[in-house]
Order: structure tokens, then sequence, then C-alpha cells
């Protein structure tokens, strides 16, 4: 069978350019596979997808005109349901047979056109067909309407139809913006399909002010692009026009030079290319004394309210200069400069206006407006969520306080010095909530924050704090930058969670408010980086105690809920460090057996995993796991054995070996665990395969008598101990 290319293209009015690219993906993905369900696609076909603001098309290759003829063999019941003794088809075979569209005029030749075939335990009749494949012009058909129905449309919207419908003016279609028309060519030819109020044509229209020709014909499937880009001055495709965009922004940074770059967004970048179809990048300016203002907000409202790319300099400090990417390319491109350079001065101005009133008052001053701002209506005020912070914080440097071995009256100093600043920052943190600039721009809180701090003249250390307190925002962002920092940002983690958690507002299935997840993760990477000699229960413990004076006045059925909110807490922490590590790499195997112990030193696991990887590795590991899960096994069975063996009821020589090698081994993977050398401390271990494995051939566990039972299964608690210190070897049995 000869096959053509397919391309489908639908013209619309300007697409929302956030969801663009995803619209553009999903409308060629979902054409090519319901086209391919149809079996109208060679397997060798290539879809190609295009978008721009005006425009969702897919070019596909290999398309049939009509799908191959299937045959289908299809189960109609059990031979006792539709035979009768004789042998004749039952009522109930032949209403079967009829609703395929099977001519039963003759029973006996339809019966006997039947095969039969074991179904299980019983006998079953089964019938087969001849399927005629999909023609491309119905299958077609069916493919466009699922593919428009399943689209990830943001919002959609509904317009009346004026042509092609019962009832013109009334009529109404939903899409996410009006459609206007739509192509669909096999090769040359177009195939006759509808949708949206529209048939299928050869003809679209290009840039609305640049198109050498109105509209502009599409002669065949493989000649869209380049007619599009020859006569419709449009590039299509998204990805060769965010290219075209990159190679461009480039080259303008280079004409600026000094080694100005243009500032990296990709989201900003997508935007862009959603915005333009023919792009033409020029350079622009603003006056340097706005470069006065911190340059995140100048940035911020460059990006934000205007979709300019500023550029900075090498030193990564902006400059009065930047790009803007136009939709038309002028000759003289004077008027596109001088307009976008008048636009972006009233933004530049109210950023200035904003920083300048801010700085007349201190962050100081603004803490008592903290408690005017409600911050949940069962958690209180910003002001009462500031004290909690600061009570976290506070707690968090006597856990490491205590944590410091020897105890110097450096180390005291140091951490007075530490404990002053911290209590500072998380007191201020949240101050530049207050400010204009942070209700302009809610981004830049934090950020602010510093600047304002700087300005106020408090320590360096304070001010990178408040900047920080917030990071990690998302995913492969830093950590704070120093330890102050680094605490407060922990403490305002935990209130979130804790407080969250201890109302019941947890996060459900897709829905994450207030970003708990996010959190967790926060404090994870904070204490796996950071290496904090912390105990995590006992942290977390220390943060649910911030919120001891909302107990006072609430509801049992509420305090009962708060009072199992730290449980729940730790729960969901380890699942999602769990989840983390398995995306860096960790088999789900060696997660379980780290992650079954509750490590409370996070920081240890990365030491622990490689220690397990290392030891599941040897060829004693397969052995040693299943005999840790069969102790485990007995144990369960034994819940009061004590760890105890006495020498003297030790009888078979088996039980005497594995006692005397523990005692040769067990101390000494046990000070190579306490020395950090969690890998030479499971290898050590691992020598004990042969006394154990003739253990277990050669030693009833459970005698008759009652001190041999408890002395052996007191060998085995020992055992199971010294194996399990650092995970639990178990989940390593297959």
């Amino acid at each position: 069978m000869t096959t053509k290319n397919l391309l489908v293209e639908l013209f619309v009015e300007e697409l929302p350019p956030k969801a663009l690219k995803k619209l553009g993906d999903a409308f060629a993905t979902q054409l090519s596979d319901q086209l391919r369900a149809l079996g109208l696609i060679n397997g060798d076909s290539v879809t190609t997808a295009y978008a721009s603001p005006r425009r969702l098309a897919a070019h596909i290759s290999h398309v049939y005109l009509k799908a191959a003829d299937k045959a289908v063999q299809q189960k109609l019941m059990p031979v006792s349901v539709g035979l009768d003794a004789s042998g004749n088809p039952t009522p109930a075979l032949l209403k079967k047979l009829h609703a395929l569209g099977v001519d039963t005029s003759n029973p006996a030749a339809t019966v006997a056109s039947l095969k039969r075939a074991q179904d299980g335990k019983a006998e079953a009749l089964f019938y087969d067909s001849l399927v005629t494949g999909a023609t491309l012009d119905t299958g077609l058909q069916k493919a466009l309407e699922e593919t428009l129905a399943k689209l990830p449309i943001p919002k959609v919207m509904s317009y009346q139809l004026h042509t092609q419908c019962a009832l013109p003016g009334w009529s109404s279609v939903h899409f996410v913006r009006p459609a206007h028309s739509i192509i669909a060519l096999h090769g040359s030819t177009v195939v006759p399909v509808q949708v949206l109020g529209l048939s299928a044509g050869h003809t679209t229209q290009g840039h609305r002010f640049e198109a050498a020709v109105s509209p502009v014909t599409i002669a065949d499937a493989d000649s869209y692009a380049e007619t599009l880009a020859r006569d419709g001055a449009v590039i299509a495709s998204f990805a060769e026009r965010r290219a075209e965009i990159v190679r461009q922004l480039a080259a303008a940074a280079e004409k600026v030079g000094g080694g100005c770059r243009p500032i990296e967004d990709d989201a900003l970048l997508d935007e862009v290319t959603a915005l333009v179809e023919r792009p033409h990048v020029v350079i622009c300016e603003f006056e340097k004394e706005f470069l006065g203002v911190p340059q995140e907000c100048l940035i911020l409202t460059m990006k934000a309210n205007q979709k300019y790319f500023p550029l900075l300099n090498t030193a990564g400090k902006l400059t009065h200069q930047f790009l803007v990417v136009s939709n038309i390319r002028p000759e003289d491109t004077s008027a596109v400069v001088g307009g976008n350079e008048r636009v972006v001065r009233p933004r530049l101005s109210d950023a200035k206006f904003f920083f300048d009133q801010d700085r007349k008052k201190t962050l100081a001053s603004r803490v008592e407006g903290l408690s005017r701002v409600v911050y949940h209506n069962k958690l209180g005020t910003q002001g009462e969520r500031t004290q909690r912070v600061v009570a976290i914080g506070a707690a968090i440097v006597e856990q490491i306080r205590h944590a410091i071995t020897p105890y110097t009256v450096h180390a005291k100093e140091e951490m007075d010095v530490l404990a002053s600043k911290v209590q500072q920052a998380a007191t201020l943190a949240k101050t530049d909530l207050l400010t204009d600039m942070v209700g302009e721009f809610p981004e830049l809180q934090g950020i602010m924050g510093g600047y304002y701090a700087r300005h106020d003249g408090l320590r360096e250390g304070v001010a990178i704090a408040i900047e920080d307190h917030y990071k990690p925002r998302f995913a492969g962002d830093v950590l704070p930058r120093n330890h102050t920092g680094t605490i407060v940002a922990l403490a305002d983690k935990l209130e979130t969670l804790v407080g969250m958690f201890g109302i019941g507002n947890l996060p459900t299935g897709d829905k994450d408010p207030f970003a708990l997840r996010r959190h967790a993760l926060g404090v994870i990477r904070i204490l796996m980086e950071a290496d904090f000699s912390i105990n995590l229960d006992t942290m977390i413990g220390n943060a649910a105690h911030a919120f001891d004076p909302l107990l006072v006045n609430w509801s049992d059925a509420e305090q009962a809920t708060f009072d199992a909110g730290p449980a729940k807490l730790l729960d969901f922490i380890y699942d999602r460090l769990a989840g983390a590590l398995r995306e860096q790499g960790y088999s789900a195997q060696e997660v379980d057996a780290v992650l079954a112990l509750r490590p409370q030193r996070l920081g240890d696991i990365p030491k622990r995993l490689e220690a397990v990887r290392a030891f599941a590795a040897l060829p004693e590991a397969p052995a040693l796991a299943a005999a840790n899960k069969r102790i485990g096994n007995i144990l369960k069975k034994a819940p009061e054995v004590d760890a105890h063996v006495s020498e003297i009821l030790l009888q078979e020589p088996a039980e005497k070996a594995l006692f005397a090698v523990m005692q040769e081994l067990a101390p000494k993977a046990e000070a190579q665990r306490n020395a950090g050398d969690y890998t030479g401390s499971l290898q050590t271990l691992a020598a004990l395969r042969t006394p154990v494995d003739a253990f277990f051939d050669d030693v009833m566990v459970n005698a008759e008598e009652m001190d041999l039972r408890l002395n052996r299964q007191g060998l085995l608690k020992t055992l199971h101990i010294a194996m399990n210190r650092l995970a639990d070897l178990s989940r390593l049995a297959s």
C-alpha cells in the first residue's frame, strides 16, 4: 500500500502564549496517536508539530489513504449455551450472530463456520470476521474530533457560528479561541473533513502585517513550512522560531559589546516565542539613574510586565540596555525602539518610587505591623507566626550546641553569636511583606528584605539570612549561604509544615496550596547537605512545642488533630525522602533498607546507602539478607526475647562457632560504624555468612528446653541487632 504525507492546520485567533507549546505538542501527538490506532499510519511515520500564535499544525509522514482490512476473532459464548443437545444454534446464539450482521438463514452452515476452542475450563464458540479498514476521510474526521476534545486547553471559550450550522448566529462551539480555517492535505489532495463549523481546504493566513500574499495557498503537505515562511512571513515551527530568537538575542548582545549577555530564562523565552510569528530583536535602553534600584526589581518588571530580555555584564550586573523581540521587521526600527523605551520608563519609575519610600521605614519598625496581617484563621497572624519561627530557630541552635564536643569557650562564643543572629533574622524575615515593593512584586519577598536590612545597617550575615530564608524555593535551587540563613530557612519551613499538619490541612492528590511537599523537600535537602547534628524527631517535637499557646482555646477534637500532626509529618517527610533518593538513582530496595530504620541524622543517609549498595554487591549478601529476614520472622513470634547469650548453654558446635565469630566481628563492625566507615562495617559483617548458614542447618532454635530456646533466641537477637544498625538488610532479600 502506498502512502503520502499528511498536513493538518487549524488557523485560529491569538492563542494563550503560556499554553502554546503544550497545545502544539498535544495537537500533533494526539492526532498521530488517533490515526495510528485506526491503522492509517505506517510504522516508519514521523510526526512534526507546528505552533505559532495563530495556528496549530501537524505534519505526519507515511499516511495511508485506507487502512488494511483486519482479521478479528470474537468470542461469542460457551458451547453449552450456544448449542443445544442436537448441535443446533440456540436463540441466544442466533441473536448474537444477528447483532454482528451474520447471515443466519442457514443455521447449519452458520454453526459450521464457527470455531470451537478451549476458554478456561469450558469450550467456547468463536466467530472470525474481516473488518474493513478505515478510510482516511472518515478516520481523520474521527481523529480530529478526538484530538480537539483532548487538548489541554487552560480555559475554553464559546462563540457562535455563522456558516455550516443549523442556526446561523445561534449555534455555538467551544474551543480555546475562535477558529477561522482548516487545512487537511494528503499529499496535494484535500481531505474533506469538517470541525468547528469549518470545512477543510488548502489556504491559510500568514503574518498579520508582513505576509506577501493573502490568503497563503499550500500546494501540498511537504511545502507547508517553506510556503508559510516565503509567502506568509511566518516561522511555523515553535522550535525553529525559538532557536531564531536565541540566535538574534546573542547577536544583539554581541553588538552591544562589553561581554553583555541576555538574561537566561526558559519560561520567558517560551512565552516570547509564543507571542511572535516573525521575530526581530532590537536594542533599547533606559536612563542609567534607574540602576540605583535593586536589579532584581528592574529585571522582574521588564520580564513579567513587558516580556523584555535585560542585559547583564560580565559580573552579572544589570546594564541600562535591554532587548525586545518584535513581531515586525521594519527597515527603520526607531519607532519600535522609541515605543518600547517609552513603555518601560513608567514601570521603572514605579519601582524606584517604591524602593525610595520603603527605605524611609526600618524593618524593625514594621515588626508590630505583622500582628495585623492574618496568616491563617487557625494559626493566627504573621506576627504570631514570626514568634514561632523565632522559637523554632532558637531550639535548632540549642540542638546544634548540645551536639558540639568538646564544648569549648570559643564554641560557646560562636554559638551565642549564632543564636543572636538567628533571633534577629527570624524576627525581621517577614517584615518586607509590608513594603510597597513586595506588595507590587510578591516574587521579591526575602530579596527586598535583604536590601532593606543592609540599608538599616544590620550585620551582613543577618541580611543574607533574611534574603535566603525562603531557599530552596524549587527543585535544584541553592541552599542559604550561611548558617544563620540555613537555620532560619529550616525554622520557617518547619513552622509551616508542623502548623498545617497540626490543623489537619494536608496535601491531597495534586492539590497542595501551601506547598507542603516543597517545604518537606527543602527540609530534607538542608538536613542532608548542611549535615547538622540534629535529631529529626526532636527537632519536629520542638517545633510542635512552639504552637503550645494555640492549644489553650481549642476543642478536644482540634487538639487531638494537632497532637497527631508530628507523627504524620514524620511519615510525610520520610515518604518525600524516599522518592527523592530513588530519583537520585538508588534502587527501591536500597532506599527501603536504609529508611526502614528511620535514621534521625539525614546527613548520614547517603553514606548508609553507599554502604548498602557495596554490601549488596558482595557474594555473601543474598544469603545474609535471607537469613536476616528469617531471623526477623523468628523474633516476631518471640517479642520478649532479651539480647543476652550464656556461653554455658551453648551446646551445638554451630552455635558455639557463630557466637565466637560474633564476639570477634561485632565489636570491630561497631568500631568501624562509630568511626564513620559504614561500608567497612557492613563488609566486616559479611564474614558471618558461613557460621550463620551452619547455624540454621545444624541448630534447632525452638528447642524443647526453655533455657536452650531462650538462649538461642538471644543469640539471634544479638546477631539481628549487630547486622541492622545501619540498615534493615532483610529488605534486600528477593
